[in-house]
């Protein structure tokens, strides 16, 4: 008989060790068996041998007849236990799918895969071969590339070079709704070498996908979200994440990890290229490149050749209400642009960012915002007190019957979402044809009908949040209007400048890419703030120095680690009480860290809980791993959070 350690494939596991099994036959590390847990079958990976434990043990129920495991995941999988902290059943739900089914296991193997074809794509710019030259080592890169710059047409390249040095590649989008474009993008090459993975998949077809990227001996290019990454490729040699800046490649989930760092860790280990790409990075990746003098590779050219100059671009300050008088959201240059654009049988976008319909204060006549005098970040209306707070300091004040500023008594507390720029479009332009596009409407069989409408022509006017913003490619679409673009501005976050700029530099890449000419227009309380004037001249450098002297100033990223810790109680008194005493607690441990706060997390009230937040910063992580391992079981945590919110 032979005794093995076996990751167990179950949330219902909650430590943090292997089990030991039993079997007769010899198992290589990496095989994958159905066990017994808690009188339930669930699907294990040996993680290795061991000697005949003094307990009795249960003997492994099956063994799966697959290729094993490859060696880097279970490395990787190690490796994530220990740099985000999570119950190991949870961890190994990352390496292997739901049960298989006999069925499923009964699929022959993939056959005879083509050989890529490049004879179909538009020639490569001078700049993209440029671009291709300083990209040959086999390192991680920052591709800041413009959007329309053909950064899609460098990651077929880098694939169609690794898969001929017999590698896969990995490359990942921020969104599920997004896969199905980049992988019609790669299928023109390489065929039956894409597999498409992802969570919205039937348990079948993602089971499918996972055997075939396991199956295989020969390179696949897989696509998919964030958990893409744990494909179980043979022979990986390429990682690719597109607009790498985008919050979603953060798992909210345990394990909370977050995608840029893991497929670095990744890439370190199976000798492979990382490439983050974007038109916008995030500060972090972009400093930290810097400061490794890791190479960032830069495409400021539309690859696409037009005929039109640049995109036109109208400011419009939301101050001047005479500018609002057919809408209280479109003002009248947006209106005549897209009539203009009706006529002219061409699209038209509104954008909203939705993530500002949380309660903010703000002064409709001058433009003044509700601030922390600590920390320089937006006040949260709390209507229960009728309080502005602050979610970094705990700072707080009465909120203001009038505006500090001006006197005047309009103050306003919240911005209206999508569904109400709809039905006022649609009172405005009644035969125009129009489509929402939100995380209502964002699954990922929908969003394709959606889209598909759109490329067709079939809508005129599409109203939509993020989703919109993150590298669709809407060759009819020729106006932008922008309905408030400083809506994030006032999230109460370190980030909020920056995603700002990265919402608004993206939704303007959506218009001037060469199909038809772009407009612009751009709806305002504030026209002159720094980050929105550089968002509209495109200007990255000038943000990204401005935003990192702030980020030192204040101690966030990438000059700290961050964990966040949260207390969910019945009520305010006792939230604040549990908050109170662990950062007591944690002052009094001697480590080496700084812990602000308590104070009500944004979402003060959730499924009737009372949730209240600490904030603590380390220069070393091990100091936050010091504190996640000693934290009381009802609280729970954040490490690396990509905001405070």
């Amino acid at each position: 008989m032979n005794y093995y350690f076996v990751w167990v494939r179950s949330s219902r596991y909650h430590g943090s060790e292997p089990l030991t099994y039993a079997c007769a036959k010899r198992l290589p590390t990496g095989t994958i068996v159905e066990i017994e847990l808690q009188k339930t079958l669930v699907l294990g990976v040996v993680s290795g041998p061991t000697s005949k434990p003094r307990f009795q043990i249960k003997p492994v129920a099956r063994v799966l007849e697959l290729p094993v495991v490859p060696s880097h995941l279970l490395k990787l999988a190690g490796w994530l236990m220990s740099y985000y902290p999570a119950p190991l059943g949870l961890m190994t739900q990352q390496l292997l799918p739901a049960g298989f089914s006999d069925k499923s296991l009964a699929l022959p193997p993939p056959v005879k895969l083509p050989e890529p074809d490049l004879s179909g794509l538009p020639p490569l710019t001078a700049e993209q071969q440029a671009a291709l030259g300083d990209m040959t080592e086999r390192d991680s890169y920052v591709l800041h590339g413009t959007t329309g710059s053909g950064k899609t047409r460098l990651y077929i390249e880098l694939a169609a070079d690794a898969v001929a040095g017999g590698k896969s590649a990995i490359i990942m989008t921020p969104e599920i709704s997004l896969t199905s474009q980049l992988a019609d993008s790669f299928r023109q090459v390489f065929g039956d070498r894409v597999i498409v993975m992802h969570s919205k998949q039937a348990p079948a077809e993602r089971q499918k996908a996972w055997l075939d990227s396991l199956r295989s001996t020969e390179p696949v290019i897989v696509i998919g979200p964030r958990s893409a990454l744990f494909s179980p490729v043979q022979k990986l040699g390429l990682i690719v994440l597109d607009e790498a800046h985008e919050n979603t490649y953060k798992q909210e989930q345990a394990p909370q990890y977050q995608t840029g760092r893991v497929a670095a860790y990744l890439a370190g280990i199976t000798r492979s290229t990382l490439v983050l790409g974007s038109a916008t990075p995030s500060v972090s990746d972009y400093y930290l490149a810097q400061q490794k003098n890791k190479p960032i590779i830069k495409l400021t050219k539309l690859a696409q050749e037009q005929a039109y100059d640049d995109t036109e671009v109208v400011v419009v300050d939301r101050k001047d209400h005479s500018l609002f008088e057919r809408s209280p959201y479109v003002s009248l240059p947006l209106v005549k642009a897209i009539e203009d654009a009706l006529s002219r049988g061409e699209q038209t976008l509104l954008y909203l960012n939705r993530r500002g319909t949380a309660r903010l204060v703000m002064c409709q006549s001058c433009g003044w915002q509700a601030s922390c005098p600590n920390c320089d970040v937006p006040l949260t209306y709390h209507g229960d007190h009728h309080q502005l707070r602050c979610h970094s300091c705990s700072y707080h004040a009465d909120t203001p019957s009038v505006c500090p500023t001006c006197g005047h008594p309009d103050v306003i507390f919240k911005t209206a979402g999508t569904k109400a720029i709809v039905d006022d479009v649609q009172r405005l332009f009644p035969q125009a044809r129009i489509a929402r596009f939100d995380t209502d409407n964002a699954q990922a069989e929908r969003f394709e009908q959606h889209f598909e409408a759109v490329r067709s022509g079939s809508v005129d006017i599409l109203v939509g949040t993020q989703l919109l913003a993150k590298g669709l490619d809407l060759p009819r679409l020729s106006t932008l209007g922008v309905l408030l673009a400083d809506t994030s501005l006032y999230l109460p976050d370190f980030s909020a400048q920056e995603r700002t700029f990265q919402l608004i530099a993206q939704v303007l890449g959506r218009i001037g890419r060469g199909h038809v000419a772009g407009h612009a227009i751009i709806q305002t309380y504030h026209p002159d703030h720094a980050v929105l004037v550089d968002a509209l001249a495109g200007n990255y450098q000038r943000f990204y120095e401005r935003e990192l002297a702030e980020r030192q100033q204040f101690l966030f990223p990438p000059f700290c680690y961050l964990l966040k810790l949260t207390a969910r109680r019945a009520t305010i008194k006792s939230a604040s009480a549990a908050a109170n005493k662990l950062k007591d607690e944690i002052q009094a441990t001697g480590y080496h860290v700084r812990v602000e706060g308590p104070a009500p997390s944004f979402y003060e009230r959730f499924q009737n809980k009372y949730q209240w937040q600490l904030v603590v910063k380390a220069s070393s992580r091990t100091e936050l791993l010091k504190i996640i391992a000693n934290l009381p079981a009802n609280w729970s945590y954040d490490l690396d959070p990509m905001d405070l919110l």
